[in-house]
């Protein structure tokens, strides 16, 4: 190292003490190059030269200032030249911002991969935490999911319709066509068309029951709903939206958040009805011996193909004037 430009030629008288047991004596010390020069005071002949990085303050922050050539000699000088003290502890400043620090590296490094860290939890976290959500939540709480968006549904539907030989007739066509009764809900304002919810549930609005004595407008939607649900998954769809905190809630306690789900319902009613495939509709009306026709048309899938041989009622005319009362 080289010593500071400004303290060249810099000196101030000392004491100086060989050992322990010796007696000090006025020393001349010189700041130099690389060192700090001792010189006896009536010959000038020298007596030391100590190291600049090498030396060491036994008593930081009194005076007079007490320095070793290093931490264990027994050699001491003592100063109480201000300038010289400063001179000193500049240099010793230098020689440390210099010298590597490899706990400062680590500490940087470890910062910076637990921030990469907490980033990626951030942003990863939550979409993981619903997906996985999604995959392990029982069939009863999912159907509380869907109770819940239904509930919220009913804030601007009005609560679903429910005369009771509607209800009968409503579960007869829900198991014909979803292989599942009481999966059908019919709700008298709000929707035009059908909407599907998680845990199964159907709706379908009761403009679709106006369609004089064919049910063939009410069945088409009720398909096209139920393909719809097999190529999105509701569920995740609804956690989404609920976010992380209601979504881990309803993880750990297997309990459906309070307010997790307000506004969605008006969310699904705004959304646009996604097409449905025409192959798919039909595959599906067929499986269920029905005309495929009628179904394609009701929905504007595509033009109708001719009906097959095995085609049976979606409903009996009976059941399908019960369900157009169901709303009252």
């Amino acid at each position: 190292m080289t010593a500071l430009s400004e303290y060249q030629r810099l000196e101030c008288t000392g004491l100086w003490r060989e050992h322990a047991a010796a007696q000090r004596r006025e020393v001349i010390v010189t700041f130099g190059d690389a060192t700090l020069m001792l010189k006896e005071a009536a010959s000038d002949r020298a007596l030391a030269h100590w190291s600049l990085p090498a030396l060491t303050r036994a008593n930081p922050g009194e005076m007079p200032a007490i320095f070793r050539p290093d931490p264990d000699a027994e050699e001491e000088l003592e100063i109480d030249d201000e300038v010289m003290i400063a001179a000193i502890g500049k240099v010793h400043r230098l020689i440390e911002a210099r010298r590597p620090h490899p706990g400062r590296l680590r500490g940087a490094l470890v910062a910076s991969l637990l921030a990469a860290f907490l980033g990626a939890m951030i942003f990863w976290l939550p979409g993981a935490l619903i997906a996985h959500t999604a995959k392990v939540l029982p069939a009863p709480v999912r159907a509380a999911v869907g109770q819940a968006i239904l509930a919220d549904v009913t804030r601007l539907s009005g609560p679903p319709c429910a005369e009771p030989e509607g209800l009968a007739a409503a579960d007869l066509l829900s198991n014909r066509l979803l292989g599942r009764p009481g999966a059908l809900v019919i709700l008298p304002e709000g929707l035009q068309g059908a909407l599907h919810l998680p845990g199964g549930l159907i709706l379908a609005g009761r403009p679709l029951l106006d369609s004089g004595d064919d049910p063939a407008l009410l069945a088409g939607h009720i398909l096209a709903e139920e393909l719809r649900a097999r190529r999105s998954d509701a569920l995740t769809e609804a956690l989404s939206y609920a976010g992380f905190r209601a979504t881990f809630h309803l993880l750990t306690t297997g309990e459906v958040p309070s307010e997790a789900f307000h506004g969605y319902g008006e969310r699904l009613l705004k959304a646009p009805v996604e097409p449905v495939s025409a192959d798919d509709l039909t595959a599906q009306a067929t499986r269920l011996h029905l005309d495929p026709a009628p179904y394609l048309t009701a929905t504007g899938a595509t033009s109708a193909p001719a009906g097959g041989d095995a085609v049976e009622p979606v409903i009996t005319d009976t059941d399908w004037v019960g369900l157009q009362g169901i709303c009252g």
